[in-house]
């Protein structure tokens, strides 16, 4: 499916240089079709690693626990078959380095499932290669089971001189193998397009260890500073070789070597010239004994921190508990991502990630003030992509998505297809998590919203979606009728395509209602919706619903790009006033309040659970927390603190402690 078939929308281009763009489709037809010849400034690719397993995706269960449950997404398709030889030999009929590369790939491993991942990957480097400024960097990750291979293929594409290096990442602390050392790590492949590429050094804070032993030694004023050469290998025979006060470098096989930072800053005319304004400054240690040579005394507070060496073991992979994790499986730091963009690009530069997965890319992209472009050939990723970048950066996530349908016509085209893509975009229209299991193994049941609005018993309820791209009958929405009962799930969805019959609803409706007793309103138990329908906005009759996927933390735009926990005001009539928040949901509508339940945070705080993104958002028709004691407010109120949660739209005032000590409560934004 191409961004040229009827009902799919077209990027916006009016300076000839791209927004913020999310595709859907074959990278490598996106690529060719819509991505300019030197127009990106940073790469970085995360492919599907060789592994002849299914290519998975996980998301988060919301219904209180913190189990996972996994979605098939699609299967590796690396293996040696008719398009896969049908790509080998289109590479080497390319000819030049990568032909040849190719062609002794063929003779060492033969046609089998690892050359099939590399004639994959070969037409895609040399795509991504033309896409690539002179001034541009490409980062590829990949495991130890491919790098070897990917290395001499990046050499074809990129040219040997154009290696700048193997970074290594300790992506998991522990890992027990069998008769071999544990394999902890993955490799990223960083190269240049060519000589000319940006670079901005990064560097890390001075261990504790570091500052303790190397720069030990205090001025009286408490100052730390070590001691450092002066001289570097090697003779020259220039002024850098010549003596000084009677010391000579080369008699030591060596020559004076000022630190860069330091001759710029003194500006003086000779090495010597420099050499003696730091001895005039009390920056050169002259040794106690005979023959010995002067040192610099090197001042801790000057310098910037460790530059970043290629063994990268202080960027932790993201933990069970961490706000980001979204719990898909190759989901990698946002702080990796951020140290490569920072490193390799300058803001307003464009960011090219040619395998989107979860978004973490472009998520960082978006953070550091870079443009991005985004390509994933899921629906599932794509949905992904989307909910995080809202979730993440609210209102500011301007982007758009080209290769999704975005009228009937597009829809159908996407269901002949492709029907399981069709599936997962209309799920992605009701904020639906697909069901667990193989294709054609769903037993009914395509995806599955869940909900709560018992306050008392915390009680996990479902909706049951059922998508149908064909025709539809009577008989469909029976069959939901049976599933619903299977499971006990409240309320069930049938999403089609065509407009259903009379019948259809005369079955709905004498299926009746569920009642909430939450929020003491009835909703009609099955629900008939048209892809057209959800296009134009008609939404689910539903009680307001916990977010289907895992939340990424809010970005709050401070100028330091950090979470700010919301202000707190002072209020000494808080303890007194009631919590103006509507009774109920409107009818018809579809919206997650913004903030936390207090009775659901409350059972959270007691399991200990710091992570805000583990929180369920459900509706509630006040603010109980009033009615606890000023222990579990102070409690509750910590525990805020602690997940960093701030309101996203209008709050209203909430007693969260006696005395009105804190009146601000991000728990709740009305109905408007």
């Amino acid at each position: 499916m191409t961004p040229t078939q009827p009902g799919l929308s077209s990027p916006l281009m009016p300076d000839g240089n791209p927004t913020n763009l999310l595709y859907y489709g074959d990278n490598l037809d996106i690529l060719r079709r819509y991505v300019k010849d030197e127009s990106v400034d940073l790469i970085y690719l995360d492919p599907p690693f060789k592994s002849n397993q299914d290519y998975n995706v996980l998301f988060k269960e919301r219904n209180g626990t913190q189990s996972a449950a996994q979605i098939h997404a699609f299967e590796d398709t690396w293996r040696w078959d008719e398009a896969a030889a049908r790509a080998y030999q289109e590479i080497v009929e390319a000819g030049g380095k990568v032909s040849q590369a190719m062609q002794a790939f063929h003779t060492y491993l033969g046609p089998n499932d690892m050359l099939a991942y590399l004639a994959m990957m070969a037409p895609r480097l040399v795509e991504l290669r033309r896409v690539l400024k002179p001034t541009g960097s490409i980062y590829l990750h990949c495991d130890p089971t491919a790098s070897h291979y990917l290395k001499i293929l990046m050499d074809a594409v990129f040219g040997p001189e154009c290696f700048l290096n193997e970074l290594v990442w300790k992506r998991t602390s522990a890992h027990s193998s069998a008769k071999r050392y544990g394999p902890v790590h993955d490799v990223i492949l960083f190269y240049a397009r060519s000589s000319a590429y940006v670079w901005n050094q990064q560097y890390t804070e001075h261990t504790p260890e570091l500052i303790e032993g190397a720069y030990g030694r205090k001025d009286p004023d408490g100052r730390r500073y070590c001691h450092d050469n002066l001289m570097a290998a090697g003779t020259r025979h220039g002024e850098s070789g010549r003596p000084w006060r009677g010391v000579d470098p080369t008699e030591r096989g060596r020559h004076w070597a000022v630190p860069g930072y330091v001759a710029n800053a003194l500006k003086a005319g000779t090495v010597q010239d420099s050499l003696d304004e730091l001895d005039r400054m009390g920056r050169i240690v002259w040794p106690q004994k005979e023959g010995g040579v002067p040192r610099f005394k090197r001042y801790l507070d000057e310098m910037k921190g460790v530059a970043v060496r290629d063994w990268l073991d202080d960027i932790t992979p993201i933990s069970s508990h961490a706000a980001e994790r979204l719990g898909y499986p190759t989901q990698k730091p946002e702080v990796l991502l951020e140290r490569f963009i920072k490193a390799s690009s300058k803001e307003g530069d464009l960011v090219l990630d040619p395998f989107g997965g979860c978004g973490t890319a472009v998520i960082a992209a978006q953070r550091l003030g870079r443009r991005w472009i985004g390509i994933d050939i899921t629906h599932l990723a794509i949905t992904l992509m989307k909910k995080r970048l809202f979730d993440t950066f609210g209102k500011h996530a301007k982007f758009q998505v080209i290769g999704e349908p975005t009228d009937v016509a597009g829809a159908e085209a996407l269901a002949k297809q492709d029907p399981y893509q069709f599936q997962w975009w209309a799920l992605g229209l009701v904020d639906a998590r697909p069901a667990e299991g193989k294709k054609g193994a769903d037993k009914g049941i395509d995806g599955r919203i869940y909900f709560h609005d018992e306050q008392e018993t915390g009680k996990t309820k479902q909706v049951i979606i059922s998508v149908k791209a064909g025709h539809t009958g009577v008989a469909h929405v029976r069959d939901l009728r049976g599933v619903l009962d299977r499971e006990k799930a409240a309320i069930g969805v049938l999403i089609t395509m065509e407009e259903p019959s009379q019948p259809m609803r005369t079955e709905a409706a004498d299926a009746g209602f569920y009642h909430s007793p939450g929020w003491n309103q009835e909703y009609p138990r099955i629900q008939l919706r048209t892809i057209a329908e959800l296009l134009a906005g008609k939404g689910l009759d539903v009680p307001p619903l916990q977010a289907t996927f895992k939340e990424a933390p809010k970005h709050v735009r401070n100028g330091h790009h950090q979470l700010e926990i919301a202000p707190t005001t002072s209020d000494s009539n808080a303890e007194t006033e009631p919590l103006a928040v509507a009774d109920k949901a409107p009818r018809g509508r579809q919206r997650r309040r913004s903030g936390v339940c207090a009775h659901y945070f409350r059972d959270v705080v007691q399991s200990r659970r710091r992570d805000d993104s583990e929180v369920l958002d459900y509706g509630d028709s006040g603010c109980r927390l009033k009615r606890r004691s000023a222990k579990k407010k102070r409690e509750v109120y910590e525990a805020l603190l602690a997940l960093r949660l701030e309101s996203t739209g209008p709050s209203t005032a909430c007693p969260l402690a006696e005395g009105g000590e804190f009146a601000k409560c991000p728990f709740f934004e009305p109905w408007s």
